[in-house]
């Protein structure tokens, strides 16, 4: 939650100016985001995994016979499948390798057949699978895994091969060009540059050399652009990755250098130098020692949806008569319109309407939208300030999370005129609209609230979406109530 000092509208920009454009980020789907040529990107994300999980629901199938009953195939096939699905062998890499996979296939089968055997025992003690079963199991799937793999591999690696993908590589002008060159001379690795994204110099091959993000989209749309190459730090076409990677395009990080510096895990960086993406494991493309990177998408899990409704819910209910007492006493001592809406911006730069108490009279709506903050005001009466210092005067936004407008825990929401003003000041801050804005969030419980760094706050926004989990969802949580128990004013 957040409780604010008064300071002058930041960017330099007074209100006379007027209001700047509110749409900073374009909503999924609207005109002006980036759209690839839709079907085949679609299609070929949801079925590319489809031919491996075949290959292995076979295999499994093929130990048949040396089961005790054939109904015991299910929970087999199961566990090798979720086992394997959990290791990522389900998405296709771009030179795909069976040999290079065979341990882990292997030893997620030998892993499932030992779980089969020990609940086997444990309900049927006469069934009980002996050793001789259990490796005769293990070889038979495993042998017609990998041939079954091996096929899919071989018929991916020989249509790559014939129909390379495009891609377009992104990187300083002294790497990229280099690195372009060298997947064009092996076209067998299944991605086939058609330019270079990069800040001048040559493209190499005869590539054109492409310097501004409005040149890459529409190389991007006229070559059908499947994949992105970065080399070296994306720097100021990290919002270009973005889009490219919503849009269907799959982003490899090349390393240029030798040896391949180690880099193991973490999460890359956005837009002041980060990429919203997590790193997978390392592959050899043409080879280049690289990594595929997932792009970091909101958190969109019905978990935390169902985490917001119990919550506000209960916490509605229980403060019910806290919200009566706030409202009588101000109703009493400031007045009547006790409940203060004002638009903000929320998801994909969308507005919405949120609630608070009022706890301060604007001069007229202007200064209420263009003001900074008025937590100091000298004219605000005792109670205001309790409610402010408290933050009880952003307890009417449960009804907010509630409804759907806001959730928990995430990004603070703020006025459309700042929105657009720290966006254009602040690399990064536009990112934070990638999920619905928060009650509380990772920002406020490291200190940021009312006037401190809009950089800090938007990292450690971005920070949260990039790595959130629902049990970070509760720990910053309970973090907010112990804080909410010991106000230290704003």
């Amino acid at each position: 939650m957040t409780a604010e000092r008064t300071v002058p509208p930041p960017g330099g920009m007074p209100p006379e100016r007027g209001f700047p454009p509110v749409s900073v980020i374009h909503p999924r789907g609207a005109s002006g985001g980036l759209r690839l040529p839709a079907g085949r990107r679609t299609a070929r994300r949801h079925t590319a995994g489809l031919p491996l999980l075949a290959a292995d629901a076979a295999a499994a199938l093929t130990a048949t016979p040396v089961l005790p009953h054939p109904l015991v195939i299910a929970p087999l096939l199961l566990a090798v499948l979720c086992l394997n699905a959990r290791a990522a062998l389900y998405r296709p890499a771009a030179v795909p390798a069976v040999l290079d996979e065979l341990p882990t296939v292997c030893a997620r089968i030998a892993v499932s057949w030992c779980a089969l055997a020990a609940v086997v025992a444990a309900l049927s003690p006469a069934q009980s699978l002996s050793v001789r079963t259990l490796l005769t199991g293990c070889v038979l799937q495993s042998a017609a895994s990998w041939t079954g793999r091996g096929a899919v591999h071989w018929h991916r690696r020989r249509t790559l091969a014939r129909h390379p993908a495009a891609a377009l590589v992104v990187g300083p002008a002294a790497t990229a060009p280099r690195v372009a060159a060298a997947f064009l001379r092996h076209p067998g690795c299944g991605l086939r540059p058609v330019g270079v994204l990069s800040d001048g110099g040559a493209g190499g091959e005869g590539l054109p050399v492409l310097s501004t993000d409005e040149e890459a989209q529409r190389a991007v749309i006229q070559n059908n652009v499947r994949a992105v190459l970065i080399v070296g730090p994306a720097g100021e076409h990290a919002a270009l990755l973005r889009r490219l990677a919503e849009a269907g395009c799959v982003l490899w990080e090349v390393d240029a250098d030798l040896p391949a510096p180690d880099r193991a895990g973490g999460t890359a960086y956005d837009e002041a130098g980060r990429t919203p993406c997590r790193r997978s494991q390392r592959e050899r493309i043409a080879g280049f020692s690289c990594r595929r990177l997932d792009v970091g998408r909101c958190p969109d899990s019905p978990a935390k949806r169902v985490l917001d409704v119990l919550v506000s819910g209960i916490l509605l209910l229980l403060a019910g008569p806290l919200l009566l007492v706030c409202a009588v006493v101000l109703r009493v001592s400031d007045g009547p319109r006790v409940v203060f809406r004002q638009e903000r911006v929320g998801r994909d730069g969308r507005p919405f309407t949120l609630l608070k108490f009022r706890t301060h009279r604007p001069a007229d709506p202007r200064e209420a939208a263009t003001r900074w903050s008025v937590a100091g005001e000298r004219n605000m009466s005792r109670f205001c300030r309790f409610l402010r210092r408290t933050s009880l005067d952003e307890l009417p936004q449960l009804w907010n999370v509630f409804r759907g407008d806001m959730t928990l825990v995430g990004p603070r929401p703020e006025r459309p005129y700042f929105v657009a003003v720290f966006s254009q000041t602040y690399p990064g801050y536009a990112a934070r609209h990638r999920m619905r804005t928060g009650l509380t969030g990772l920002a406020q419980i490291h200190g940021l609230r009312g006037d401190t760094s809009i950089e800090d706050r938007a990292r450690f926004d971005n920070a949260y979406i990039d790595d959130w989990s629902l049990w970070q969802d509760v720990c910053i949580l309970l973090r907010t109530a112990a804080t909410l128990v010991r106000p230290t004013g704003s």
